[in-house]
């Protein structure tokens, strides 16, 4: 029998049949929910169910028929197989004109079976895969690349878009470089405030003599120097969202003051006795766990519980590898627009590279590489080191194949495109480099500089 894959909800209300068919459906390789009742497969199945439904149409309360046309108002992509007795036949071919993928008449052989399902199967996985790749692409084109399939992410695209709308403070908790101001800014566009600024302030960023006046503003004449009177950030937000970015790093003194703020919603300018009340919501972002004493230091116990009333922790990139192709292929083609080139190749070397290091500076430093990428500045040095050694998964003619293309373009790359310096370089007959460049998939100009138009400079052997 031929082995498939993927998730089965099987439904029968028949026990000893049941149990054979989930024994035939696992041993040729799918992974089974076993359920006697058509009820018990509606607490199963929802839009995001990643598998097939097969159901005898004979049983009692819901029948087969039933079960079909709840879970086509569920999700009317999800493949439904029906099993079904001689008299069911007509049934079930007006049921395959409905939308039924498929049925199979009793008794049937097991074969019969798996190849539906294998089927199936397959078209669900183009389906949902589908649907994330359209998720994926219209949140690149809303400007913000929150792009994964990493459940911790899709949990949090999931919360955003419930507390966008909700006037509660958020704290978010994340690594250098996973994207925290971009959950911010989500959570501002995506909610009613978004016709409102978007105020950010990065707490480290600023000495401590500044900061105040930043945050606070000041009235003219409040100290020395101050001439004229300075609307600060915390105002300027009311109304709209404000993003405090490394909130850890904020000096002592200026927690107890934003706490006040936090908690009466209204503040008085430096050198001012009036009270402005405020319509403020605040984002703070934090690269440490400030619940966790051992690392909030000297920051106030009493404001991180004002801040804490929603946490959202962003995963660092290690933590959900399988992102970071469709990550890399949004930043590459957002960085081959941005220069004005085409879109470079993802060689052997840079995806093994992608999948290998462990990303310390997380979305941001992808981002960097797609750019070294996409300028065909290629690897740095560490890169380099492992682009020069073949996939170990590789025949020995393929790895020959792919350390001589890596040659040739490293060749290229040293020589700006000159295919007369890259020949010499590599000792090669001009029509031997010729007839590799064309094997390879290789273009010398793209390895060649701009000019200031961003025409490429020909160089001719």
């Amino acid at each position: 029998m031929t082995q498939g894959s993927g998730l089965v909800a099987l439904v029968d209300d028949d026990a000893d049949l049941l149990h054979a068919t989930t024994q035939l459906l696992e041993l040729a390789g799918f992974t089974v929910i076993a359920l006697d009742a058509a009820e018990a497969a509606l607490g199963v199945v929802d839009t995001d169910f990643d598998g097939v439904v097969v159901s005898d149409i004979r049983m009692p309360g819901m029948n087969g028929l039933q079960l079909f046309d709840r879970v086509k108002a569920v999700d009317p992509d999800l493949p439904v197989i029906l099993v079904t007795g001689h008299g069911d036949v007509d049934l079930a071919v007006a049921a395959l004109k409905d939308g039924v993928y498929d049925f199979i008449p009793k008794p049937y052989a097991g074969e019969r079976l798996v190849e539906a399902l294998k089927r199936a199967s397959e078209k669900r996985r183009l389906v949902m895969e589908n649907r994330r790749l359209r998720e994926a692409a219209a949140l690149a084109a809303d400007g913000m690349p929150l792009i994964g399939e990493a459940p911790a992410i899709r949990r949090l695209r999931e919360t955003l878009r419930q507390i966008a709308d909700m006037d509660v403070d958020v704290l978010v908790e994340g690594e250098t470089g996973t994207g925290k101001e971009v959950v911010a800014d989500l959570l501002h566009r995506w909610g009613r405030r978004r016709a409102k600024p978007f105020v950010a302030l990065n707490c480290g960023a600023l000495p401590e003599t500044v900061i105040e006046s930043e945050l606070f503003g000041h009235e003219a004449g409040a100290f020395t120097g101050a001439q004229r009177r300075r609307i600060g950030r915390i105002e300027h937000s009311s109304g709209g969202t404000l993003f405090l970015d490394e909130i850890e790093s904020m000096p002592p003194a200026l927690q107890v003051k934003l706490l006040r703020v936090l908690e009466t919603r209204s503040l008085t300018p430096l050198g001012s006795n009036e009270t402005r009340r405020l319509d403020l919501r605040v984002i703070a972002a934090t690269k440490v766990d400030l619940g966790r004493p051992d690392q909030r230091g000297d920051f106030r116990e009493d404001l991180y519980f004002r801040l804490n009333v929603v946490t959202l922790r962003i995963p660092p990139l290690r933590e959900r590898r399988g992102d970071i192709a469709m990550l890399f292929g949004h930043f590459l083609g957002k960085a081959a627009e941005r220069f004005g080139r085409p879109v470079a190749r993802v060689n052997a070397a840079v995806s093994h590279y992608l999948q290998s290091h462990d990303w310390p500076g997380n979305v941001r430093e992808l981002a960097h590489f797609a750019d070294r990428v996409a300028l065909g500045l290629g690897p740095d040095d560490e890169t380099r080191a492992v682009a020069r050694l073949p996939e170990p998964a590789a025949a020995l003619p393929e790895r020959v194949g792919q350390y001589e293309a890596q040659l040739i373009r490293d060749a290229l790359r040293d020589h700006g495109g000159d295919v007369r310096g890259a020949i010499d370089a590599l000792g090669v007959p001009r029509k031997t480099f010729y007839d590799k460049l064309k094997r390879y998939g290789i273009a010398a100009s793209d390895f060649r500089p701009l000019d200031a138009s961003n025409r490429v400079i020909r160089k001719e052997p």
